[in-house]
């Protein structure tokens, strides 16, 4: 890993001000905690000129409890998350994937937008420059080759944010903020099924706030992942799972979202089957046949993607259990 090259810092203090820079210096990126960031430019993936630094903007820094939820801004760093007390307990899946992003240290500057607009990763990718110059680089920097796929023209790096899977089972939104103001969308619609071009934001546009919606009685959530070192790594698998239940101890609802196992955090279709009924064998089996169905993983860790598959599943299943069990 090489030393820092020259760049011009920019501390912008209003949201107006940081669109303003990046539309006047289009070789430039946004930072805020800067743990994925720095790495990637230290390793001569990115070389932007300009970095615009969003720590001073005020509007991006707080957790606020409203009527209709809670609102977290994308400033607001990941022990904050962590740590918050309305978060653990109306939405502790929000919490345990705060408590799972790498190390102390890192949840200590890292953020909330940092880690929902998280570069794809792959192998063949997040290396040095020597390294990757020795492969031909590849196609999601410099190359005309996937190297994951070498027969296609299609990156499949993986998402590996923990946050999102969490927010995006609590129906979370976001807030945008772009050269049209701000305007409000599901989290689900900012990823696109691409490693090279995987978020789907215009250019200058960044992530202000995001919106979770109140929580419900009679629910439970809850996030693991599984990593190869137990301390900082990036998940080889992750799953968040939220549940309610109705009177009759059934569910009334269920989402599972999944992460490091496509281009983007996918949220698992098919659960309206469990709809009005008890869980029980048949029903953790069904859970676990729908993610490995959906789980698409590719050669982009050190581990295979059978394995990774497989682990989705049972991680998958394990959390429907635990959760059905604690709220029966």
């Amino acid at each position: 890993m090489e030393l820092l090259p020259n760049f011009k810092l920019h501390r912008p203090k209003d949201l107006s001000s940081a669109l303003k820079l990046k539309s006047n210096e289009p070789d430039s990126r946004y930072l805020a905690g800067g743990t994925d960031l720095v790495v990637n430019i230290r390793r001569g993936i990115e070389q932007p000129k300009n970095l615009i630094d969003l720590t001073s903007i005020k509007e991006v820094q707080e957790i606020e409890e409203t009527k209709s939820g809670l609102v977290i801004g994308s400033g607001v760093t990941l022990n904050r998350v962590r740590d918050s007390a309305i978060v653990q307990e109306s939405y502790p899946a929000v919490a345990d994937a705060a408590k799972a992003i790498a190390g102390p240290t890192h949840q200590q500057y890292g953020t909330v937008g940092g880690n929902i607009c998280l570069d794809t990763r792959c192998l063949f990718y997040n290396q040095s420059e020597w390294w990757r110059k020795s492969n031909d680089y590849c196609l999601k920097e410099r190359g005309e080759i996937c190297h994951v796929a070498p027969g296609g023209k299609r990156c499949f790096a993986a998402f590996s944010g923990d946050l999102s899977p969490a927010l995006l089972v609590h129906g979370a939104k976001v807030e945008i903020f772009g050269k049209n103001g701000a305007q409000e969308m599901d989290l689900k619609n900012i990823y696109k099924n691409d490693g090279l071009d995987h978020l789907n934001l215009q250019e200058g546009e960044f992530v202000t706030r995001v919106i979770l919606p109140k929580s419900t009685a009679n629910q439970k959530s809850r996030y693991k992942k599984s990593r190869i070192r137990g301390s900082i790594d990036f998940p080889l698998a992750g799953t968040a799972v939220r549940i309610s239940l109705d009177k009759k101890k059934t569910i009334s609802e269920i989402s599972i979202a999944l992460t490091a196992v496509n281009p983007y955090p996918q949220i698992v279709s098919g659960l309206e089957k469990l709809m009005g009924k008890k869980i029980g064998k048949v029903e953790l089996n069904m859970v676990q046949e729908m993610v490995q169905k959906q789980a698409k993983p590719m050669r982009t860790t050190t581990v295979s993607p059978w394995y990774r598959r497989r682990v989705v599943g049972s991680i998958s299943k394990k959390l429907v259990n635990e959760l059905y069990s604690e709220l029966v």
